[in-house]
């Protein structure tokens, strides 16, 4: 994560680049310096780049990354860098201050495991006024993306052992009462709403075949389009659950995990990340139809920092495909693994690298702007119906 604080400049004025790629001679020049500015800095965040790609780590375990990119800033004039910020020991924070009154901007770095939710609970975004953050994907490119809200929780049941072949009528099978629950959520997916996806596993289905199993466990999610929907479909989900433990007569216990609040991008931020990113050659459509619906609804804690501040998430595009020019797999998969560390992709990130950074500059210099911002979030009356979220297991 990383804090801006603006120039005290008054001046509303912006610079327009042409499809061509030259800028023009709007004063003062943003972002042309800004341009050169990602330009100059491209190689070295390519040698980052790579480092982190080739020594993958998962959540909460990035020691590696986090030596790499705090060693990096550090390195970077004006930059105060402070490693294993806020309890996480992989989480940081690196602010350039220019002691001047404004906006202070985040630019959210951290991914997985809802460690947002822990970084917005233990006050990192204490008095940041918005938060800028890009996904890539295989989705066209959009400023204005919304994600599904998300809730997690383990099921567990707890019967009674006995012998299937002597005496199966003295058990209470635990692995039935699950295995009617996974059916019910199954026959319900049939009248549940576009938008609404039940997910689930068993994690365990018992010990031995010739035996009345004592007990089952299985994780679940349940996602939807807003946190209201997941609410409703929660309580739908947990009626199947009921009737498991009804019909076999086993005890059930459900668990909590975790929970991300749907994102909820702001229009004004999105407007200034299209402007400047179509600029840069991208294709962003005007008006509110770049709202990213995908299919797969997937979820990001970035949801909650959209709760708590003003926030984008712009989706950009990057090319996982073969070549005869077929689509192959997205985010998470070994192709999009692939894709992410070809050299296209590098350039497409430093187109949005540039475009998010603009964006932050429009904030710092046209207080008309923020002002624009914070209005269109206060009138959403977001954050007092979200109460900060639960982490994962």
């Amino acid at each position: 994560m990383a804090f801006t604080s603006p120039a005290d400049s008054e001046d509303d004025s912006y610079v327009m680049v042409h499809p061509d790629g030259k800028h023009s001679t709007s004063s003062p020049d943003y972002f042309a310096a800004i341009c050169a500015e990602v330009d100059n800095l491209s190689a070295g965040l390519r040698t980052v780049s790579l480092e982190i790609h080739d020594n993958p780590e998962l959540q909460y375990k990035e020691f590696h990354a986090h030596k790499v990119l705090t060693e990096y800033l550090a390195r970077q004039p004006g930059w105060t860098v402070t490693p294993s910020a806020y309890g996480l020991a992989t989480a940081f924070v690196a602010v350039f201050d220019s002691d001047r009154k404004g906006a202070v901007v985040s630019f959210n770095a951290e991914y997985g495991g809802g460690g947002k939710i822990k970084l917005l609970n233990a006050g990192a975004y204490t008095n940041v006024d918005i938060s800028l953050i890009a996904h890539p994907g295989i989705s066209p490119d959009a400023a204005l993306v919304r994600t599904a809200a998300y809730f997690a929780f383990k099921a567990e049941y707890f019967g009674k052992e006995a012998h299937a072949a002597a005496r199966p009528w003295e058990g209470i099978n635990a692995l039935d009462a699950l295995i009617t629950a996974y059916n019910a959520t199954s026959v319900l997916r049939q009248q549940t709403e576009p938008g609404d996806i039940i997910q689930g596993m068993i994690t365990n289905g018992g010990l031995r075949p010739n035996i009345i199993h004592a007990y089952s466990a299985g994780r679940f999610v349940v996602r939807s389009s807003s946190r209201a929907r997941v609410e409703a479909l929660k309580t739908r989900v947990f009626a199947c659950f009921e009737a498991g433990a009804t019909a076999t007569g086993a005890r059930l216990k459900l668990t909590p995990g975790g929970s991300y609040a749907d994102h909820v991008p702001n229009h004004a931020l999105g407007g200034s990340y299209r402007k400047y990113f179509n600029c840069l050659g991208g294709n962003i459509v005007e008006g509110n139809l770049d709202i990213l619906r995908s299919a797969t609804s997937a979820s990001t804690d970035q949801g909650n920092i959209s709760y708590a501040i003003p926030s984008i998430q712009p989706s950009c595009w990057i090319r996982s495909e073969d070549d005869t020019g077929r689509q192959l797999g997205g985010p998470h998969t070994p192709d999009f693994e692939k894709a992410a560390r070809t050299e296209e992709a590098h350039g497409l990130a430093m187109r949005v690298a540039k475009a998010l950074a603009a964006t932050a500059v429009d904030v710092l210099t046209r207080p008309e702007l923020l002002a624009e911002v914070k209005r269109e979030f206060d009138e959403t009356k977001l954050v007092d119906e979200l109460p900060r979220g639960a982490d994962h297991w």
